[in-house]
């Protein structure tokens, strides 16, 4: 049986390094950049992408927008219970995880609002979540919802957010993720622009990010680990530029792991991107072959992670051990609000 030891993407991170709040402005982060065929690492600033980019260049962004899938409930007991939107599944229901969520077994009502209580009606053994049924008074859901929820920070940031717009990109468009595609949070309106006006094509796709991009890998061997299935789109009018860039040569560069695991689920056997609205649980570790981005800029993820693992199966495994630890002693800043890596 073939082995992928989870162990192999361990790696020591002070916690002093793991950003707990946005830089400002944004294009101010660092920025490590990789060069693949030159084996070559430099130290720079995001800005500075700019630099690297030309007309035979595409940007690949994900421009989904992040809900406020945090909220609070209360059983009729009085008892309180935190709830963590996943993913949509009809009018009514929604996938969620919940603390503690063992006291809320099927059957159970929630309350979240004078206008809004659920009631628990499947339980998700494999991810530990539930489904559970919202019912709203008066008004729509995603009204009540917008009004009672919370911007979820991951749990590793413990400094309350002064601005929700932080945790969004500037190109936030589709609504339905849990967490940011943070790759995007380094561009400015600006920079942009700037980026367009130098001649690069610029697409958008969407993956609604859920439990799939940041659920820990708990198995010793990683290849054991499941995905959960996320949302994508890639838009007919989009792949038919994102091909026709193909065909002349042009560099496709993805923003966001959320993006390559989107055109490389859209992508078909003989490298052509397919439009497509569907569920990907794409798993992309040292192995796999990554057919249609040529390359990536992407933060500094998680110890363990599927996204270090992605990271790996790009570059390789000992060259992403070898860059995150020399972050480190660079004293670069980790995770959803760190700094970057341009890997080209």
């Amino acid at each position: 049986m073939e082995i992928l030891k989870t162990s192999d993407f361990n790696y020591e991170l002070p916690e002093e390094l793991i950003a707990q709040t946005p830089v400002n402005p944004r294009d101010s982060a660092r920025m490590l950049v990789y060069d693949k065929q030159k084996d070559k690492i430099e130290h720079k600033i995001f800005r500075d992408i700019l630099d690297y980019l030309t007309p035979n260049d595409v940007l690949v962004l994900n421009n989904t927008r992040v809900i406020p899938a945090r909220l609070f409930a209360s059983k009729v007991t009085g008892a309180k219970i935190e709830v963590f939107l996943l993913k949509r599944i009809n009018l009514t229901d929604y996938e969620v995880l919940m603390r503690p969520a063992k006291k809320v077994p099927v059957g159970t009502k929630l309350i979240f609002s004078d206008n809004l209580y659920s009631e628990t009606i499947e339980n998700q053994e494999d991810i530990g979540g539930r489904i559970i049924r919202f019912h709203v008074t008066h008004g729509t859901l995603e009204e009540e919802l917008d009004k009672i929820g919370q911007i979820p920070l991951p749990p590793y940031i413990h400094e309350k957010l002064e601005n929700d717009e932080d945790y969004q990109t500037v190109y936030s468009k589709i609504k339905g993720s849990s967490a940011a595609p943070t790759a995007g949070l380094h561009f400015t309106e600006e920079l942009l622009q700037k980026i367009r006006d130098k001649g690069v094509q610029i697409e958008e796709v969407t993956l609604q990010v859920g439990l799939g991009t940041f659920r820990p890998v708990t198995e010793e061997n990683a290849l054991d680990h499941k995905m959960h299935s996320e949302e994508i789109v890639v838009p007919k009018d989009v792949a038919e530029r994102l091909n026709e860039a193909k065909k002349q040569g042009k560099r496709i560069i993805a923003v966001g792991t959320t993006s390559v695991r989107t055109l490389e689920t859209a992508s078909d056997r003989k490298n052509h991107i397919m439009p497509c609205q569907k569920e990907t649980d794409i798993f992309i570790y040292p192995g796999v072959k990554i057919k249609f981005v040529d390359a990536l800029i992407t933060n500094f993820h998680l110890p363990e992670s599927t996204l270090i693992m992605l990271v790996a199966a790009f570059i390789g495994k000992k060259k992403t051990l070898e860059i995150y630890n020399e972050a480190v002693k660079e004293r670069y800043r980790f995770f959803s609000f760190g700094d970057c890596c341009f890997f080209c």
